[in-house]
């Protein structure tokens, strides 16, 4: 009798084919990647002061959101919306129907925006005792529109590219501040490796000129006040400079790649998270070094582009982690682009492929010592995300030979 067994299939390679940003530096891979080779940052110290923020770039909305349905979006809807169709463009996929009918969707979002006209007039009359019994109930009935109450829900930015950009597979929210993007790339990675699916658009967006948002962060001492300075400067002064991005990637299995003719800007090969018992000092050191070992980085060095806030003492201890790996070479997105919370690891993800399809990393941030110049042309890059609070993440992105 002959024993018969079943093969392991080969792991399905899982590319990269297309990146939508547009982030305070500029809108699209051209205009980002120039101001980043000519060390621009966008920073606004005066118009949320003492708050420091990062403000989108004006872009024509039109260009990627019918005017008609700009309506209907907040801010950050918008920002997402348009970076997720300039992703499209970017793929080759624009106005393709019958792929797009099947693309998944994964994005991560934060909650909607404030009506700050009415939190506003509602704290003033109670602090003046003109708060009668009902008060409240009427004030949000007849204050607060229904479409507004409607935009404020996270799953509407998934819905209005599906609106907008006609990408009608399934979709999936994440919520959860930073780690919310490394589970958006985590689970869409696994769906297309897994053989669930063949191609995605992955993301998120973020608004960080929201004083809600500032007031909400306040709270816990995490904002970057009265001046900026980069990421790797601030222990005496810690905190973050909100930034307002958006960021998404079209990711693909390399069959379905190859089928429609569409070129690799990079791999993404594998992305893991964790979240660090932060009592314990030096915990996220070692959940990251965790995480090195799991996500398969080769010897030889690299790059490293990270997401860190400024916040401490998450800050601090992601440094520690950095120091021991000296053969890679880093860059903070926080310090070119403020710290764009739910969309932060997915930036990483787009800057790392972004400088391997373009063959260099781009300039240190500052002069610390923690970034220093390279001249070699990157073929792995680790993005580590380390959320101001809780959650880590990493992924590794390589070339395509």
């Amino acid at each position: 009798m002959t024993e018969t067994t079943s093969a392991t299939p080969e792991p399905v390679e899982v590319w990269i084919t297309g990146i939508g940003l547009a982030t305070s530096l500029g809108e699209g891979l051209d205009a980002n990647w120039e101001a980043l080779n000519a060390g621009r940052i966008n920073v606004d110290e005066k118009g949320f002061a003492p708050y420091v923020i990062h403000p989108w770039a004006p872009v024509n909305l039109e260009t990627q959101i019918p005017k008609k349905e700009q309506r209907q979006m907040e801010a950050w809807q918008r920002i997402g919306t348009y970076a997720a169709g300039l992703a499209l463009d970017s793929a080759g996929l624009k106005g393709n129907k019958e792929i797009l009918s099947r693309m998944d969707m994964i994005v991560a979002a934060g909650g909607g925006e404030r009506d700050i006209s009415v939190d506003t007039a509602i704290l003033n009359a109670e602090a003046q005792g003109n708060c009668t019994p009902g008060f409240l109930n009427d004030r949000l009935m007849s204050d607060l529109r229904p479409t507004l109450f409607l935009a404020q829900l996270s799953n509407l930015l998934a819905g209005n590219i599906a609106i907008s950009h006609g990408v009608c597979g399934t979709s999936r929210t994440f919520m959860g501040e930073e780690v919310s993007s490394v589970d958006a790339a985590r689970i869409a990675l696994a769906r297309i490796a897994g053989g669930q699916s063949e191609i995605a658009l992955v993301g998120g967006s973020h608004n960080g000129e929201r004083k809600d948002l500032l007031v909400l962060y306040e709270f816990g001492d995490y904002n970057l006040k009265h001046k900026f300075a980069p990421v790797w400067a601030r222990q005496e002064h810690p905190g973050f400079a909100l930034g307002s991005a958006g960021a998404f990637l079209v990711i693909e299995s390399k069959a379905h790649a190859l089928a429609r003719g569409a070129k690799p800007l990079a791999r993404l090969t594998r992305v893991v998270a964790d979240r660090a018992q932060r009592k314990q000092p030096g915990a996220v050191t070692a959940t990251l070094e965790t995480l090195w070992s799991a996500v398969g980085v080769h010897e030889g060095g690299g790059a490293i582009i990270t997401g860190a806030t400024g916040a401490e003492p998450v800050t601090s201890e992601e440094r520690a982690f950095l120091e021991r790996h000296r053969d890679f070479a880093v860059r903070s997105s926080g310090t070119r682009f403020g710290h764009t919370m739910e969309t932060q690891f997915a930036l990483g993800l787009a800057l790392a492929a972004l400088s391997i399809a373009r063959g260099a990393l781009f300039p240190p941030g500052d002069s610390s010592g923690v970034e220093v110049e390279t001249k070699q042309a990157p073929t792995q890059i680790v993005v580590v995300g380390a959320g101001h609070y809780r959650g880590e993440g990493m992924a590794l992105v390589e070339a395509v030979n």
